[in-house]
């Protein structure tokens, strides 16, 4: 298993903090990272004896779950830097971050189940979100659908939440795991986006318990 977490922090480095003067506001707020999405991935990490890869760099600098040509890699506020400037985030950031996930999956004995984990906001557009729990993945690739199901029916069976596939996003989206399907086939590599409503930040044990202990299951061996 590789664990990473391509929201973890909404830091800025110092030689960038000019663009964010008066972004105060967005940079603590869903925009500049995933909330909670760190502390779950820790905490699942240390139950499986796993290091989780994270980014504590905010997505308004430079957005990790995005390709390269995607017109959101940059934001609002790292638009207006220069070619150069932006190549350096690009240089720095980015590709030794996305780099080194790609090297644990490569050196791992296979199958790889890769899960990248993000939290989301309860709302959006003033609508609140009618799922808890959204397992992102490529339903063309047998592995990921087979494990997904499998996962799925143990949260349903065992908890009272709203688990739902690819909610609130597709999980054929533009992203890191959608990057990482095009580098290594189905039978070695299962990467699925986790991805946990925000509303669950004020009590996050009990959802890492739950987190834990389906995963736990969903991974036991079976007749």
């Amino acid at each position: 298993m590789v664990i990473s977490c391509e929201h973890a922090g909404n830091s800025v480095p110092e030689e960038f903090s000019h663009l964010f003067m008066n972004a105060r506001e967005e940079l603590n707020s869903h925009l500049g990272w995933d909330p909670g999405a760190w502390q779950m991935a820790i905490s699942i990490g240390s139950k499986f004896g796993i290091t989780p890869v994270g980014n504590h760099i905010t997505r308004l600098l430079i957005e990790l779950n995005r390709s390269l040509f995607h017109p959101q890699l940059f934001s609002k506020y790292s638009q207006q830097l220069n070619k150069k400037d932006r190549d350096v985030l690009i240089h720095s950031i980015y590709l030794p971050y996305r780099d080194s996930v790609e090297s644990l999956i490569q050196k791992s004995l296979k199958p790889v189940l890769h899960l990248s984990i993000h939290t989301f906001t309860p709302t959006w557009n003033n609508i609140e979100r009618q799922v808890d729990i959204g397992l992102l993945f490529d339903p063309d690739r047998l592995g990921e659908s087979d494990f997904c199901s499998h996962w799925k029916k143990v949260l349903d069976s065992d908890y009272n939440l709203k688990i739902k596939f690819n909610e609130p996003y597709l999980g054929k989206d533009d992203g890191f795991t959608t990057y990482l399907r095009s580098r290594f086939p189905d039978n070695e590599y299962l990467g699925i986006e986790v991805e946990i409503n925000q509303k669950y930040a004020s009590h996050p044990d009990s959802i890492k318990e739950m987190l834990i202990k389906s995963l736990q299951i969903a991974l036991s061996p079976t007749d």
